[in-house]
């Protein structure tokens, strides 16, 4: 369970939100001319060919979530459709196992009561968890028979159909942003330089009056009040900067370098009944920073020339989450599995199939050898894992990128439109 740290508005077009990222997206749907009968050119292509068809209603609340279409074939000359990564044609090394772990994570998920719960009720008939479970399997014995992303993608096309999201404007578009699970220097009891806390769940939380405290009336604007009402007594883990637990708070989990030499990671375990609100945009409504072209670099750039301003714009988040040491154990998504680097992502379970194999297609950014960031138009087979505070409706969606500096490095600057897709074995006739 996690949120997202950028101040997004996913009513406006991309090119509102980050013109600043260094690449111009061949994703982003603009306006085209009648193509009559000429062939359409490679960016054309990889526009049009991913969008719902026209024949599609608007979304509204009688429309379908997701609208089943036929696997897409590739454009002349275009290999952006494959998922060239998991035979280690991209600039990382091959990662078919780390694929086929986060396929078997979701089987074991799709297997207990709380799948066969979460599934009795979904919107879209079609999709049902044996289905779910049918399609995954199926995948991953073609996935171990294929030799390449070609002929992987061709075997997908004969069986399997899509189901694709209808975003957030009816037509398919989709915002992505991508978090990762930070790593901080932490220590188990307070001292001067380590004064600032983070909180396990309150064993009365159930029995909260309503509305729920604030996060300012629970810890404080310096963040250091919690002892003082009803958090005393549950402090897990203390930090020298008021950033670092309430950057835990917004990714959902963490790995901690413990004063003491040891190592152990944290993981979300519960949250007040408040709404999120981000601090991002609380610094561009007050003229502190431009909305265009926000990036959590740039959030966090601003936080530490100012550090002050944390005790000004921290406590404007009402939300407020609750953890527990994992030791060890690594970032879990809201379906109780672990999640996959760069395989799993977030979604609103009210919504969406959890669990489920999708296909992501939009432009990451990626740390080319010499160190600089290149985004690149990619397609990519994930699985439905997790959900977030801040992602919701079916025009959202967070990308799991991993652990440590480069990830967090990449999601800080991941705001991009996309595609999102289902797949599902064909239903025999």
């Amino acid at each position: 369970m996690k949120k997202t740290f950028l101040a997004l508005a996913s009513d406006k077009p991309f090119w509102a939100i980050a013109i600043g990222l260094p690449v111009a997206l061949t994703i982003i749907a603009v306006p085209m001319q009648r193509l009559g009968y000429r062939p359409l050119s490679k960016q054309e292509c990889q526009v049009k060919k991913w969008q719902l068809p026209k024949s599609v209603p608007s979304q509204d609340k009688k429309s379908p979530v997701l609208v089943q279409r036929s696997p897409i074939t590739c454009c002349e000359g275009d290999t952006s459709c494959l998922d060239k990564q998991l035979w280690g044609e991209g600039v990382r090394g091959a990662d078919k196992k780390a694929l086929l772990t986060s396929i078997a994570q979701s089987l074991q998920y799709l297997q207990t009561e709380k799948a066969s719960s979460d599934y009795q009720n979904y919107p879209v008939v079609q999709v049902t968890r044996d289905r779910v479970i049918n399609s995954l399997q199926r995948f991953r014995q073609l996935l171990l028979k294929s030799k390449s992303a070609g002929e992987f993608n061709q075997a997908i096309a004969q069986e399997f159909v899509l189901y694709q999201s209808v975003g957030s404007n009816g037509k398919g578009r989709v915002l992505f942003t991508a978090y990762y699970e930070p790593q901080y220097t932490a220590s188990r009891v307070p001292t001067a330089e380590y004064r600032y806390p983070m909180y396990r769940v309150p064993p009365d939380l159930d029995k909260w009056q309503r509305p729920h405290p604030t996060r300012l009336d629970l810890e404080g604007a310096d963040g250091l009040q919690g002892k003082k009402g009803k958090l005393r007594g549950l402090e897990l883990f203390w930090f020298r900067d008021r950033l670092e637990p309430f950057m835990v708070q917004i990714q959902g989990s963490a790995v901690l370098q413990l004063t003491d030499g040891t190592q152990t990671t944290v993981g979300y375990a519960g949250n007040i009944a408040q709404d999120y609100k981000s601090i991002g945009r609380e610094l561009a409504n007050d003229g502190k920073l431009p909305l265009l072209g926000m990036t959590m670099p740039i959030i966090l750039d601003y936080f530490h020339k100012y550090p002050e301003e944390l005790n000004v714009y921290i406590p404007r988040d009402p939300s407020f989450v609750f953890f527990e040491e994992k030791h060890g154990a690594p970032a879990g998504g809201s379906i109780n599995v672990p999640l996959t680097a760069e395989r799993s992502i977030a979604t609103d379970k009210s919504l969406m199939p959890p669990g489920a194999l999708a296909l992501i297609r939009a432009s990451f950014p990626f740390v080319e050898k010499n160190g600089n960031v290149q985004h690149r138009l990619v397609s990519r087979y994930v699985l439905d894992q997790d959900a977030g505070g801040a992602i919701k409706g079916s025009g959202r969606v967070d990308y799991f990128l991993g652990t440590g500096k480069i990830a967090g490095d990449r999601a800080g600057v991941t705001v991009t439109n996309g595609h999102l897709y289902y797949l599902l074995l064909k239903l025999k006739s």
